[in-house]
Order: C-alpha cells, then sequence, then structure tokens
C-alpha cells in the first residue's frame, strides 16, 4: 500500500488530504472521498484512508479546516467546527474543492465514486449529496444529519447509507425522523441503521467521555464498517 500528503487550495487557502492506495492493484480503482471529525483530518482519518485502501478503495481522507490546523481540546475543536456550521455554503465549498482536485486522478475510476464520514464529517459528507453530485453512495458514521438553513432541496442522486446510534444525545429520534423525511422528498435510495444502546463516536476507539455520550462500541463499529463494505458493493456493481 501506498500513501503520500497532497496539497491543494479553496480560496487562497491551502489544504491536505491523505491519498492511499493499493499500488499492486492494476487498473482504475473505485475512490471514497473520506470527512474527518471535528478534530481537523487528524490520524484517525488517516488510518481510515488506509483501510479503505487495503479494501481496494483509493482512500481520500480531505481537509476543510487547513494545512496542518487540528483542535487539540473540545474549545479548540469547537472553533473550528461552528463557524463552519454557520456558513455552509463555506463548509461546502472546501468540500466540492477537495473533491474535485482529486476525482479526476488517473489511478481513479471516475464512475465509481464515494464519500464517508465521521461525526461532523458525516454531515459533510451528507451535504455533498445534497448537491446532487452524481456519486454513486454516500455513508455517514454517526453524523449530524441537519440540512443547511434555508437548503433548496435537489433530487439527490447517491445513494444514501447512515449508520447511527439510538441513544446518541445529540440526534435523537425526532431528528431522524426528519432526515428521513427530507431524504423521501429529495427521492433519494436511503437507508438508516440504528444501533441499539449505542451513542455518539461508536466508531472511534479514543471515544470515553460518557457525560457528552460520546463512547466507542466495539460491537457497533464492527457492524457499521460491514454494512458500508456491502453498501459499496451494491453501488459499485
Amino acid at each position: 500500500m501506498k500513501n503520500q500528503k497532497i496539497d491543494y487550495t479553496h480560496l487562497d487557502k491551502t489544504f491536505e488530504a491523505y491519498f492511499a492506495y493499493d499500488e499492486n492493484k492494476e487498473g482504475k480503482q473505485p475512490a471514497l472521498f473520506i470527512f474527518h471529525a471535528w478534530a481537523g483530518r487528524d490520524a484517525f482519518v488517516c488510518n481510515k484512508a488506509e483501510e479503505m485502501a487495503k479494501l481496494g478503495f483509493v482512500g481520500i481522507a480531505l481537509d476543510v479546516y487547513g494545512k496542518g490546523v487540528l483542535g487539540k481540546s473540545k474549545e479548540e475543536r469547537m472553533q473550528l467546527m461552528n463557524p463552519l456550521l454557520e456558513e455552509r455554503s463555506l463548509l461546502l465549498g472546501r468540500i466540492l474543492s477537495g473533491v474535485n482536485a482529486f476525482k479526476t486522478n488517473p489511478l481513479i475510476d471516475q464512475n465509481r465514486l464515494g464519500a464517508i464520514g465521521f461525526c461532523f464529517g458525516g454531515l459533510c459528507a451528507l451535504d455533498l449529496a445534497r448537491t446532487g453530485i452524481d456519486l454513486k453512495g454516500v455513508v455517514s458514521f454517526h453524523g449530524a444529519l441537519q440540512p443547511p438553513q434555508h437548503h433548496q432541496e435537489k433530487t439527490i442522486r447517491a445513494k444514501i447509507l447512515v449508520l447511527h446510534g439510538h441513544n446518541d444525545p445529540g440526534i435523537p429520534p425526532e431528528k431522524v425522523c426528519l432526515f428521513e423525511d427530507e431524504m423521501d422528498r429529495s427521492k433519494a435510495d436511503w437507508q438508516v441503521h440504528i444501533y441499539g444502546n449505542t451513542v455518539h463516536g461508536f466508531t472511534n476507539p479514543e471515544a470515553n467521555d460518557v457525560a457528552a455520550g460520546i463512547v466507542y462500541s466495539e460491537k457497533a463499529a464492527k457492524r457499521s464498517m460491514q454494512s458500508m463494505v456491502s453498501f459499496f458493493k451494491e453501488c459499485f456493481a
């Protein structure tokens, strides 16, 4: 497996992607754009890019904060994330700049593109799908589900898979129902998999904040990854 860090830009700001692929695999490969959680493009999503490469995808961990920008504390992470949640058009511009920088890479099969995201990154992946972009599939792992304010709904072309903990304190069942209604209005081919007795951040082995409802679940992490693999097998068939 080979990996490299690659710079790209949006509005004169530099971002850095982590690009991983199986160098021994012949021909063009399906690719997954990977969106990070609130800390930034950290080791967790870089490891996910490598995991995707081992599964036969080109894994591209994109960056929406800026090259080398990481939030180390809760306060720093909120300061990085909240302005982008408040200005979703800026966030979308950064998302699209990353996708556009890599989708024509000669290693990548442009007819087999997908996206995944974790927590805040799940929101990024879903916002990408909301544009109507021609991706095969999008997966949100314990991601935020709310659309941008004053969002003009479009037909969603990508298949959608949301992997969600039933006991996530930030996204209770009523918010999941609102998201499902949005997906129906957008004529999306969508699925929501709910994991019982599971809270936020269940894929991250370092998540252990019981008071905040952010706790790793080995069982849910394994099940969600199996669901993702099956989903993209169908999408890329």
